[in-house]
């Protein structure tokens, strides 16, 4: 996943500061990319001297909101429907839900209701999510996604733990 892409999908949603990006990450896109505030605002500068985005305001101790110039939507768009996706994963989770074949059932049991755990949580965040988002928000869909998938791996987690 392109981290310039990213942002500048956020920030055509919403002019931001990088905290209110890095916040966004932390909420909506954390299971598909995580970036900390030390990739951010470096990439916010490349945009910025890039012609892809500009400050719109300036706030208190030197903050700056950003938004997407329409060079910047243009890339955007062109990323997200010419560029073919980079389809491959790393999931850290993902590998060790493949391996853990490899331990003893107690051991099996006991990573899947730590990871039943974490996926309920999560569950449980995007349903707080879900509630405090109007249905015409572009991404309330993505929201539902979440929920979905992680509603799917919930079960099954129960499933693989029980036997």
């Amino acid at each position: 996943m392109s981290l310039r892409h990213a942002i500048l999908g956020l920030l055509a949603r919403k002019p931001s500061t990088g905290y209110e990006i890095a916040r966004m990450f932390d909420v909506s896109l954390r299971s598909a990319w995580h970036a900390g505030h030390s990739q951010i605002y470096p990439e916010l500068a490349r945009l910025e001297a890039g012609g892809l985005v500009e400050v719109v305001e300036r706030g208190a101790r030197g903050s700056k909101t950003y938004a997407p110039t329409d060079a910047g939507r243009e890339e955007l768009r062109r990323w997200l429907v010419e560029a073919e996706p980079d389809r491959s994963q790393r999931n850290e989770g993902a590998v060790r839900l493949f391996l853990n074949q490899l331990l003893s059932p107690e051991d099996r049991r006991r990573v899947f209701t730590r990871d039943l755990d974490h996926v309920e949580a999560e569950i449980a965040t995007l349903r707080e999510l879900h509630d405090q988002t109007d249905a015409d928000e572009p991404f309330a869909a993505q929201i539902d996604l979440g929920l979905r998938i992680n509603e799917v791996l919930a079960a099954w987690l129960r499933e693989q733990a029980a036997r």
